[in-house]
């Protein structure tokens, strides 16, 4: 039986290490507890509130409104972070 060969990440189609990341701006500003608006895609737009923000403010976690849960955005998602 053949067994499946797992690429590491710095393998895989996509990944590319040679860039660092960088967030927008505005990101700078995110602290705990501020109320934002996330645009995950055109036309989807959600509230909610920062709950934690890594030193380098490259991934942000939001509470999301309405009970949705809590989500984890980075820099490099193509999502923007407003406060609201």
């Amino acid at each position: 039986m053949a067994r499946k060969k797992t690429k590491n990440a710095a393998e895989a189609p996509g990944f590319d290490t040679g860039s660092p990341v960088e967030p927008s701006a505005h990101w700078s500003a995110l602290r705990e507890g501020d109320r934002v608006s996330v645009r995950l895609a055109p036309g989807f737009e959600t509230g909610g509130r920062v709950s934690a923000v890594t030193p380098d403010r490259t991934v942000v976690w939001v509470d999301l409104d309405g009970g949705r849960g809590r989500t984890l955005l980075h820099c490099s998602d193509g999502v923007e972070i407003l406060p609201a």
